[in-house]
């Protein structure tokens, strides 16, 4: 769909399923299943909703979900589904090929946001996106190139360390604008490099969240925090700061991986957020392919 002078589409690499403990941390389960869907054996959905902003200067993709270098043993843990392909056969059907894209924006280096850089050529990982430059924060890539014990799991490598070696990763020092009206906005909290994406076009603005607040909830309700989050009372501070920028603005939020609501706005309820869903973006959301029911 178009706004103003971009265009935009959702772009799905999938579905990965995991256990309600990560999403919701110190959260009862009692108190998030009112909410969110919860299967028999305590899993929830995760989609890995990536977007596409085609700008009059750029093509830029947000974020590459998991991408294709899995192992057998990885693609079970993540119980991965792919109904409606992967990233690239997804790009392929807004008639966008990896050469078209001019730049890839990482919100962080974990591998179901980043895994989709690279692809395996033999023993080598290359660039899945040969001609763009790809954008993560200086902090991110300290943290992901040197993890500690909690975090080294976290990162895998072959999904940047190329990049870098070849010249095509950049590194950023807080906002920064890549065009006139795309921003990279430093949300600390999930990690302590953690970068979100800002979209302008008049008097319009939207927010690719990142893991910033990984399901709608999430950002309805700040202290609702993951139990991935290395910087939990930092993501707490950051999620409140966005949530007014969000009202005053009447933002689009983008919700990488919420099963059922990709996009949301914040509207007042009381003396509480309430995510609305953004009628105005269901030709967006009809993009995601339709997710399988819960065991």
């Amino acid at each position: 769909m178009r706004i103003g002078d971009l265009e935009l589409h959702l772009i799905s690499d999938g579905v990965v399923h995991v256990d309600a403990g990560g999403p919701f941390g110190l959260v009862p389960r009692t108190l998030y299943e009112r909410v969110f869907p919860v299967g028999s054996n305590n899993s929830v959905q995760m989609r890995l909703t990536c977007l596409l902003v085609r700008s009059p200067e750029k093509t830029i993709l947000i974020d590459t979900g998991i991408g294709d270098k899995l192992s057998e043993k990885d693609r079970q843990f993540w119980n991965l589904q792919r109904l409606g392909g992967g990233l690239v056969d997804n790009l392929a059907k807004v008639g966008v090929s990896p050469q078209d894209v001019d730049i890839v924006v990482n919100t962080h280096f974990h591998g179901d946001h980043c895994g989709g850089n690279t692809r395996w050529d033999g023993d080598q990982a290359e660039a899945v996106f040969p001609n763009a430059r790809y954008f993560v924060q200086r902090m991110e890539w300290a943290n992901a190139s040197n993890p500690d014990i909690r975090t080294e799991r976290t990162y895998a490598p072959e999904n940047f360390a190329p990049l870098m070696k070849q010249g095509r990763l950049h590194l950023l020092h807080g906002d920064t604008s890549l065009t006139d009206q795309i921003s990279c906005v430093v949300t600390p909290g999930h990690t302590r490099g953690h970068q979100s994406v800002m979209l302008e076009s008049g008097d319009w603005r939207g927010l690719f969240m990142g893991d910033m607040a990984s399901y709608a909830v999430h950002m309805m309700r700040a202290a609702w925090l993951t139990a991935y989050d290395e910087q939990p009372l930092e993501n707490l501070n950051t999620k409140l700061r966005w949530q007014k920028w969000a009202l005053e603005k009447d933002a689009w939020l983008f919700v990488e991986h919420d099963p059922s609501q990709p996009v949301i706005r914040l509207v007042k309820d009381g003396k509480r957020l309430k995510a609305q869903p953004v009628t105005e973006a269901q030709e967006l959301i009809d993009e995601l392919p339709t997710l399988p029911p819960l065991p």
